[in-house]
């Protein structure tokens, strides 16, 4: 699935095979738009997949997430005013789950991850003008991590995101990459 992506601020190293891509941050890379620092920052690693519609992707991340902002996952992009990344973040010494939507300026949301050992998975349906982002331990439940309204756009970009705000070095493994059709679950179906 990776061969149908483009990228947005291509990492010096980095490595696709069979199995995945492996990702390893450039110094001080970051998404976020003005609230609260003031400052645009649109660096961060992108791999994106073009799609039309309504869609579900998914992707199982892995990585050595241990300083400050450390973070990655998944983003969904219409434009750099427009977007969201959703995933894992290192903060206040605590691997956090983390989204942030930006329509012309970012917010951030933060909740403590449960144990990850294995990594973990991530899930994004953009439907009906609203995004359901969803997380799992496991690939098999599917807790609720955000629901938002999001911009209709007759094309976004989605794939695997990674950023290091205060370093370089991060390597990050994400694998089984899939982008299909909406799926049309209640809010409460964890599967």
């Amino acid at each position: 699935m990776f061969s149908d992506c483009t990228w947005l601020n291509e990492p010096a190293r980095h490595t696709l095979d069979d199995a995945g891509l492996t990702v390893t941050t450039d110094r001080a890379t970051d998404f976020w738009r003005i609230t609260s620092y003031g400052f645009i920052r649109d660096s961060g690693h992108f791999l994106g997949r073009a799609v039309a519609g309504d869609f579900t992707a998914q992707v199982h991340v892995r990585g050595d997430f241990h300083e400050l902002y450390d973070q990655a996952g998944l983003m969904v992009r219409i434009d750099e005013r427009h977007w969201i990344k959703a995933g894992v973040e290192f903060s206040d010494g605590a691997l956090m789950l983390s989204t942030v939507l930006t329509t012309e300026r970012s917010d951030w949301a933060t909740g403590m991850a449960p144990p990850l050992p294995d990594g973990f998975w991530l899930r994004v349906t953009v439907a009906n003008g609203a995004i359901r982002v969803q997380y799992s331990a496991d690939g098999v439940t599917w807790p609720l991590l955000r629901l938002a309204p999001f911009p209709a756009a007759a094309r976004y970009l989605v794939g695997p995101m990674c950023c290091t705000p205060e370093r370089e070095g991060l390597t990050v493994r994400f694998t089984h990459f899939t982008v299909g059709p909406a799926l049309a679950r209640d809010l409460h179906d964890l599967s």
